[in-house]
């Protein structure tokens, strides 16, 4: 139910391999490549649940039983310049219920593009300053039905996303990081002409609430800068849409809440320069008109200066 929109992988063939350690980041990190760097990645997510909220109210659904979400995402990162990178991602995403009459969904959900800055870098006492921020652009790609959730793979509307990103590195390895965004969203087509939003409406379009979203990480860097590790904090909530109805399936137009805790784990594996691996995990604590899901999600990374600096 909560469009996800984290990383991985593409495989391409590369022209020089990097002298020194990779470092593979994330639309909302305080991470830059180089330019003439590309970050290639390839992430499996499992997420399930057995229990949402409908509006406020927490409560199980024996016509859907567990409610499982399988993720694999490829994700590529460009360094344009020192200052500048290109972020592109495209999930295909599957859902299968254990209990009730109806079938998943499966298939690509949206083609997500972004345009990262580096701003500002300054020495601040014991570590620097990075101000950065980071434009998104999303797409429906796959033919897949968004009036049909909690199965459904996605929301089936463009988005642009604005975030502004603030981090500060420490010398001793440890990193703290807040980033803020405002999510605008458009229209979803479905396959109905009329539905209920707060009364009647006769209209095969359901606007998809706007949202914001806010991240913040505790980090560190350990073993020679090969070992990146992350407790986080993320919640993303719409400014509108309505509930829920009571013992109805949820749609579109719904004002889905969450809130989520979790840890980020990569390593750049000693010997095999530019290969990383990642591991993490999420569990949901509280949300509104979502699943209370936790979700579990491994990956590889390799970073390859592309073309050259100058």
């Amino acid at each position: 139910m909560k469009k996800l929109y984290w990383l991985m992988s593409l495989s391409v063939i590369y022209l020089w391999i990097m002298p020194n350690s990779a470092e593979a980041q994330l639309p909302f990190d305080e991470i830059m490549m180089n330019k003439g760097e590309v970050c290639a990645a390839l992430l499996y997510e499992h997420g399930s649940w057995n229990q949402y909220w409908e509006g406020n109210n927490l409560r199980g659904n024996a016509n859907i039983g567990t409610l499982t979400r399988q993720m694999v995402m490829p994700m590529v990162v460009v360094g344009i310049s020192e200052k500048l990178n290109i972020i592109a991602s495209l999930p295909y995403v599957s859902t299968d219920p254990s209990g009730g009459t109806q079938v998943g969904q499966r298939g690509i959900q949206d083609l997500s593009l972004s345009l990262k800055v580096e701003w500002l870098q300054k020495r601040l006492g014991k570590g620097n300053l990075i101000l950065l921020s980071n434009t998104n652009f999303n797409t429906p790609l796959g033919n897949y039905l968004s009036d049909y959730l909690p199965f459904s793979v996605g929301l089936g509307a463009p988005e642009i996303g604005m975030r502004g990103i603030a981090g500060y590195r420490m010398d001793n390895g440890l990193v703290f990081r807040t980033a803020f965004a405002y999510l605008w969203r458009g229209q979803t087509e479905i396959e109905r002409n009329f539905y209920y939003q707060d009364g009647g409406v006769y209209s095969n379009f359901m606007n998809v609430p706007n949202a914001v979203n806010f991240h913040a990480a505790v980090g560190y860097w350990t073993l020679d800068n090969q070992l990146r590790l992350e407790g986080t904090f993320m919640s993303l909530n719409c400014v509108s849409g309505d509930d829920i109805r009571a013992y109805n399936a949820p749609q579109p137009t719904n004002k889905m809440n969450i809130s989520q805790v979790g840890f980020w784990g990569q390593y750049y594996i000693k010997g095999r320069k530019g290969l990383g691996a990642i591991a993490y995990c999420n569990y949901t604590v509280n949300g509104r008109n979502v699943g209370k899901a936790s979700n579990l999600g491994v990956g590889l990374t390799y970073q390859f200066q592309a073309f050259a600096k100058k």
